[in-house]
Order: C-alpha cells, then structure tokens, then sequence
C-alpha cells in the first residue's frame, strides 16, 4: 500500500487542482460578432419567377464553349490544385491533433549479447528483451480537445477556402473568356472601318486628281486611316493578350489553346433572382472560411489557457528479459505510474502564448466582420452594376443606329457633292466609336452578371457535416 501514495497524491492534487479553478473562463469569451446588415438591397431588381442561383451557372450563357472552358478551368487549374493540397493538409493536421486524446502504446522487442573479453568464452551469452508501454495524459482543462477543435477548423478553413478558389477561378475564367471575345470582335470591327477608311481614300484620292478636293481634305482622310491602322493593332495585340492570360488561367499556354467562341450579341444575357441580404452570410464561402478561422482561434485561446494549469499523466509498461528466447514472456513485470506536473516559471512563455492566441483572435475577429462588410460592398457594386450597364446599353442602342444613319447619308452625300469631306470624317468617326463602344457594353453587361454571380457566391452552399475526414478521391473535406 505505501507505494502507491504518490498516485493517490496525484490525483488528489490534480481533483484540487479542478475544484480552485472551476470558476475559470475556459470556454472562450465570444467577442460581440454582429454586423448591422441591410434589410434590402439597394439596387436589386427581384424578379419572382427565378430561383436561387444555380452551382453551374455559367451555363446561363448559353455557350457550349464557355461550359468547356469552364470545365478544363477546374480540372487543370494550378491555384485550385495547390487549394486541394491545402484541404488534405488541414486533414492531416486535424488527424494529428486528435490523436493527442488517444492513449499512446508503443512495442519494443531487443536482443543483446554480453561477455567477457578474452579466452573465457562461457560467461558470453544472449539477451532477449519484450515489452510495452502505454502512456496517456489526462485531459482535465480540455487542452487537447481545444487543439483538436482548432485543427478541425482549421481543416474546415481550408475547405471553403478551396470553395473560394474555385469560384474565383470560375469567375476569372469567365470573366477573361467574355474579354477575349469582345476583343476579338473589336479588331474586326476595326478592321471594318478601315477596310470603309481606305474605300472613302480611294474616292478622296480620285477626286484630288480630278482637282475636287484639296490637299488638306487628302491628307485628313490618310490620317483617319493611319488611325484606323494604329487602332487595329493595338486591338489585336490586346486580343492575343487577353487569349494568353485566359491560358494561363487554364494552366495551359497559349500555344495550346484556341479560342472559337461565339459573337457576343449571340450569347443570352441571364436574368438573376437575388435572395435577401441576409441570406448572402450563408452562400460566400470566404465568411464561412473566415467563421472557421474565429473558430479555431476561440479554441486556440482556450487551449493556451489550458496550458497554464497542471497536467497529470498515466503510464503503464509490461516488459520482460530473458537469456533464453523460449522463455522470454515466462515472468513479465509491470508498472503503473502517475504523474502531476504543473508550471511554476517559464519566464513568462506560457502567459505570452495565452496573450499571444487572443491578439490572434482579436485580428481574425476583424477579420470576420471586415469579409461579412466586403462581401455585401462586393454584392451592391455588382447589383448597382448591373442596373446601371443595363440602362446604358439601352440608350447606346439608339445612339449606334443614329450614328450608322448619319455615316451613309454623310457618305451618300459627299459622292453628291452636297457634303464636306470634314462631315464625312466626323461622321465616320462617331460611328467606328459607337460600335466599338457596343462591344464594350455587351461585354460590360455579361460581366456584370459574372460579377454578380460570383459576389452571390455563385450557387455554394456549406455543407451539412457532424464531422470531417478525408475523401479518398481529392482529398478533400466531405461529411462523415
């Protein structure tokens, strides 16, 4: 009985331990979270009859080539594949952390051989040698529980991350593929007006050796049309950028990839149904990751307190030594421990952690509500968008076709002889501008949808989990 005092002592000192310190706050004081949100949005045009926004929603474009894209995008993207990655290590560490709360056993088995150095050879022989030991540390302030909790989050983070990464990717994808085509569709408007530029030359050009026109009309029209030249160059150089950098999102190069999209004006314009605004706290992703981050720091806080408080560990080893094999487990011997260990000075460590961990908390905090604001700034700025770019298209409609009325009765004019070169000039001006700058707003009002797809969330949803572990085909997060 007197040798196992110490463990009784033990634990009478860790139980005394609990009751001094019960009246702790080691469950995390939750800073106040709440964000004042909008009741309405104040932009959105809510239309009844369409649903939620759907995961897949880029194929409300009604481009078979987008879908492609899209697709290649999320198979071969080098950012959503080092977002992968970064889920199985937040699984790996989650699974690290947690074994902390299983009992650690580990086997030995050994053999040695000893005897004297000389001729007396009988005093040499073989040793065997088997045991086990099982160690395993009380979790009384739940300083392991909290690790594993944040590791868990963490691992969480780290999923929605990868979500945020794909609907970046997505929309970036979509974003540069609706430039590359309206770039695309620039240049040949601009090769257009010169191939027009360089007809009206030749008639100038005609007429100025007839003596009709006058050196100065002559030379106005060869500068619109070295301007038409310069403008159709910079347009293509543009044009090939904007096909590189969509390969690049592809992680591909541009040498491999060939761009046949359709012309924009034959793409649908999506009508999209908005939820309200308190719903946008559960369909971004990055407010969830930045949730999962709060989380994991509360839990960092309460593990750093934990660590302030005494420990107590058990230990149980069952080993034996024989000269013989055969006999090796005839006579094992055990042992039980139990150990009390608390700090007494560090130097200040263990309090610079705990302060450390909650100026942590107090930045992901900031965090948190700086994501919820950007999020609804980011959904306003698409909505406001949207309406916006939609209201100029329609006037920019009307101007278009006034500016393609006065251009051919500027042209029909001038070969009458009823008109100046100088209004001719104008009115070719103001047309190649008010096409060019269609283009433009068709382009502006399919990536303010991209836009506001994306600030939506684009179709994500959390998961509904009571756990996580690995799946075994990316590696990612899913429901256990």
């Amino acid at each position: 009985m007197p040798r196992t005092r110490p463990v009784y002592v033990a634990c009478w000192m860790a139980l005394l331990c609990a009751a001094l310190t019960s009246g702790c706050a080691l469950h995390g004081d939750r800073a106040e979270r709440a964000v004042e949100l909008p009741s309405v949005w104040r932009h959105a045009q809510v239309d009844d009859t369409t649903g939620p926004i759907d995961a897949q929603w880029w194929r409300s474009f009604g481009s078979t080539e987008l879908d492609a894209v899209i697709a290649r995008a999320q198979s071969q993207s080098n950012d959503l594949a080092a977002a992968v990655s970064r889920v199985r290590q937040g699984d790996a560490r989650a699974r690290i952390a947690g074994a902390a709360l299983q009992p650690q056993v580990t086997a030995s088995l050994g053999i040695g051989r000893e005897g004297r150095l000389g001729s007396d050879a009988t005093v040499a022989g073989s040793t065997y040698a088997a045991g086990f030991a099982a160690t395993y540390e009380l979790d009384l302030w739940g300083r392991s529980a909290a690790l594993r909790d944040e590791a868990l989050q963490g691992s969480r983070a780290s999923t929605f991350d990868r979500d945020t990464v794909r609907l970046t990717v997505t929309a970036d994808v979509a974003g540069s593929w609706l430039l590359a085509l309206a770039l695309r569709e620039r240049a040949e408007i601009a090769a257009r007006n010169l191939d027009n530029a360089r007809r009206v030359l030749a008639l100038v050009e005609a007429r100025s050796r007839a003596g009709a026109v006058s050196p100065l009309d002559l030379a106005q029209q060869r500068g619109l049309v070295a301007a038409q030249q310069r403008a159709h160059a910079a347009l293509r150089q543009q044009a090939s950028d904007a096909e590189t950098a969509l390969a690049l999102l592809l992680g591909t190069t541009a040498k491999a990839f060939e761009l046949q999209g359709p012309r924009l004006d034959a793409l649908q314009v999506p009508v999209i149904g908005v939820d309200a605004p308190s719903a946008l706290l559960v369909r971004r992703p990055d407010i969830a990751r930045a949730e999962a981050r709060l989380a994991a720091a509360d839990a960092n806080v309460l593990a750093a307190r934990a660590a302030l408080l005494p420990t107590v560990s058990l230990s149980a080893t069952v080993g034996t030594g024989e000269s013989r094999f055969g006999r090796l487990f005839d006579n094992p011997l055990y042992g039980l421990a139990a150990g009390l260990a608390a700090p007494v000075f560090d130097g200040g460590r263990l309090a610079g952690n705990r302060q450390l961990a909650e100026a942590k908390r107090e930045e992901l905090l900031a965090d948190y509500r700086a994501a919820i604001v950007g999020a609804f700034a980011d959904a306003e700025t698409a909505l406001n968008g949207v309406s916006a770019i939609d209201a100029q298209a329609a006037a920019q409609a009307a101007e278009l076709a006034e500016a393609r009325r006065a251009a051919e009765l500027s042209e029909a004019r001038y070969r009458a002889g009823a008109e100046t070169l100088l209004a001719l000039l104008d009115a070719q001006r103001t047309l190649y501008a008010a096409q060019d700058l269609s283009v433009q707003l068709r382009m502006a009002r399919l990536q303010a949808r991209v836009s506001l797809y994306r600030a939506m969330g684009g179709g994500w949803q959390e998961p509904r989990c009571t756990g996580v572990a690995p799946a075994a085909d990316e590696g990612h997060t899913e429901c256990a």
